[in-house]
C-alpha cells in the first residue's frame, strides 16, 4: 500500500508540473480565446454585427444576383478597396442582400428591388474571429491554406484537453493517497 502511495504522490508531482508547464505557456493564448470567445457570445448585443436594414416590399420584381454584385463591386470600387466578394447573403424575404469582401471586413447591404446600396459597415465580428481562431496571422501574411490557424487551434485545443486532465487527476490523486493513508492505518490498528 505504500509502494502505492509512493507511486500516486510521484505520478501527481509529474503532472502538476507538466500541468503548470503546460498552463503557463498557452496562458496568453487561452486569455485571447477566452476574451474574443465571450465577445463573438455577445456580438449582437455589443453591435459588432451590422444588423439588417429593413426594406420594404417594392412594387418591382427582385434583382437579380449579377446586378446586386455589379453595384456592389462599383460602389466598393469608389471607395477605392478590393472588390473581390467572399460571399452574397441573399435574403429575398427582408429584400436585402448582404455583401462581404474577402480582403477587408466592409459589409453592404443593398435593396433587392432597387439594387440601391442601402448600408455599408464594417463586420468587427469577423475580425474578432479571426483573432479568436488565429487566422488573423494567415489574414495578414496572406497565407491561403491557414496553416497558422491549424497550428494555434491544434496546440490550443490539445493543451486545454491535457489541462482538463490533468486538473481532473491533480483533483483525484491526493484523495486516493488519503484513502490508502487511511486504510493503512485501520489496518495497523487492527494488528
Amino acid at each position: 500500500m505504500k509502494k502505492k502511495n509512493k507511486n500516486l504522490a510521484k505520478s501527481t508531482r509529474w503532472y502538476r508540473k507538466t500541468h503548470s508547464f503546460i498552463a503557463i505557456s498557452l496562458l496568453l493564448f487561452i486569455v485571447i480565446m477566452s476574451s474574443t470567445g465571450l465577445l463573438l457570445a455577445w456580438k449582437d448585443q455589443l453591435g459588432f454585427k451590422p444588423s439588417s436594414v429593413k426594406v420594404k416590399e417594392g412594387t418591382k420584381s427582385l434583382i437579380s444576383l449579377n446586378e446586386i454584385e455589379y453595384n456592389a463591386i462599383k460602389y466598393i470600387d469608389s471607395l477605392k478597396l478590393s472588390n473581390k466578394i467572399n460571399r452574397i447573403d441573399y435574403r429575398p424575404r427582408k429584400g436585402i442582400a448582404k455583401v462581404r469582401f474577402e480582403e477587408h471586413f466592409t459589409e453592404l447591404q443593398i435593396n433587392c428591388y432597387t439594387g440601391e446600396i442601402i448600408s455599408t459597415k464594417t463586420r468587427a465580428a469577423d475580425f474578432i474571429e479571426m483573432i479568436h481562431d488565429g487566422s488573423i496571422v494567415d489574414y495578414l501574411f496572406n497565407l491561403k491554406t491557414n496553416p497558422i490557424k491549424l497550428f494555434y487551434s491544434t496546440i490550443i485545443g490539445f493543451g486545454l484537453l491535457f489541462i482538463s486532465f490533468s486538473g481532473f487527476l491533480l483533483w483525484l490523486k491526493p484523495k486516493q493517497i488519503k484513502k490508502n493513508k487511511r486504510l493503512i492505518s485501520e489496518s495497523s490498528l487492527n494488528l
